[in-house]
């Protein structure tokens, strides 16, 4: 079975806009992994922190952000997206910048920290709905596979370069300049979407101007009404969740109880990132081979399979081995998953729903991260971290089960007013 799109491939030219937004990515992205766990060690090693406290800073900080993103999405829907985006970069920008002047007068709290966290998720969400709604607009239908591929590879090139020379420049200059790192990256991205250039028409607006409680909910209404959408919005949800509540759990007990140094724990998970190259370059081939439904249902499924394997995991070099070799699994079937699954999303949704869509899938993801990261702590708390994060695999075995196993007609859209319209075809 071949794909919709032959000949399409990763090296397909997408113009000079979207250079200048994949350019902007890539800059932003790289900045967020140089100051990767920057927050906790700003908490521990200036504030004196305790683990409840550092804890906070991630359950805490992304939970109260994503209740805050919520009134954006709708508000993002009618607006041009560019000047959003660059709105988002400055926003982020500034709130980090706080960070390292605060440090530098000696008034820098916990409390501030934790508001610049809060700042920053809620950004995120926002420009993230943006973005994906600029995308659909900025791209042709075909060509949204290789733009999301692309997109995906540099999230894993980053990953790969970002953590080892951001734990280099905090060992030689204090976690602070990674902070400051990371607020450049976001101007630099403003300024590269701002060079963007071109026409962006403005979105058709409804009838009623002003935005009504209602509408805070319409991303979540338009998911859950269509059933595709559904099954995918919950398999996402609950497997990040679960994926993301065992990491502390994990570097607990390498870092601990199984006596593995900072920089094997460190190997484990930067170099299987490679996988992540691999897949993304992937993508596009899979599924002009098989076809986009197949390859989302069988890379959603096997990327479900790999965390188990952490189970078995002891001391020693088999122990590093083994964590590298799920770990390289797990992070080739997100690869190809996470593309062939926001290009799936993007063409099922209608085009005046992509940001409240967006917005309202960031959210749940976040916030169901945030919870399943504390429920999971007291497992851990109470009865230890290896049969925590043995639960955990064991219901990540689930979750394909919620995976659309076909595609259902698009759901009829009802608007506030009344009128009945339908959503065009993925």
């Amino acid at each position: 079975m071949s794909g919709p799109w032959p000949g399409r491939g990763f090296g397909h030219p997408l113009g000079r806009r979207f250079g200048w937004l994949w350019g902007a990515y890539g800059t932003s992205a790289l900045g967020t992994w140089l100051a990767f766990g920057a927050f906790p060690l700003i908490a521990i090693q200036v504030l004196h922190a305790g683990p409840v406290e550092v804890a906070a800073l991630s359950s805490v900080g992304a939970a109260v952000g994503a209740a805050v993103a919520v009134p954006l999405g709708p508000w993002v829907e009618f607006r041009r997206k560019r000047p959003v985006l660059i709105a988002m970069d400055l926003v982020r920008c500034g709130a980090l910048l706080t960070v390292p002047a605060a440090f530098a007068l000696g008034a820098l709290t916990f409390l501030q920290l934790l508001l610049v966290s809060v700042v920053v998720a809620a950004a995120d969400i926002t420009f993230r709905a943006a973005s994906g709604a600029y995308l659909k607009t900025l791209l042709p239908a075909e060509d949204l596979l290789v733009a999301n591929a692309r997109l995906e590879s540099t999230t894993w090139t980053t990953t790969i370069i970002g953590p080892p020379l951001g734990g280099a420049a905090i060992g030689l200059l204090g976690p602070v300049v990674t902070v400051v790192a990371d607020a450049v990256s976001y101007l630099l991205s403003a300024l590269g979407i701002r060079a963007m250039g071109g026409h962006e028409p403005p979105p058709e607006r409804r009838e009623a101007a002003r935005m009504r409680p209602g509408d805070l909910l319409d991303g979540w209404r338009y998911v859950l009404a269509d059933a595709t959408l559904r099954r995918l919005f919950f398999n996402t949800a609950l497997f990040n969740g679960l994926l993301m509540a065992t990491s502390p759990l994990l570097a607990v007990m390498m870092l601990g109880r199984l006596g593995f140094a900072p920089w094997q724990y460190g190997l484990a998970f930067a170099a299987p990132a490679i996988g992540g190259l691999l897949g993304a370059r992937l993508a596009r081939p899979l599924v002009t081979r098989f076809g986009q439904h197949r390859v989302l249902v069988a890379a959603g499924t096997l990327r479900a399979s790999w965390p188990a394997g952490l189970v078995f995991l002891r001391p020693g070099t088999g122990g590093l081995l083994l964590v590298m070799g799920v770990e390289l699994g797990l992070i080739f079937c997100c690869a190809v998953f996470n593309p062939v699954c926001a290009t799936y999303r993007l063409q099922r949704t209608a085009p005046d729903r992509v940001a409240r869509t967006l917005s309202a899938w960031a959210v749940t993801t976040k916030a169901s991260t945030a919870l399943l990261t504390a429920v999971w702590g007291a497992l851990g708390g109470l009865f230890g971290p290896h049969p925590a994060i043995g639960l955990a695999g064991a219901l990540l075995l689930t979750t394909p089960l919620l995976l659309p196993r076909r595609t259902a007609p698009p759901h009829p859209e009802v608007p506030a007013d009344g009128v009945h319209l339908t959503t065009p075809a993925a």
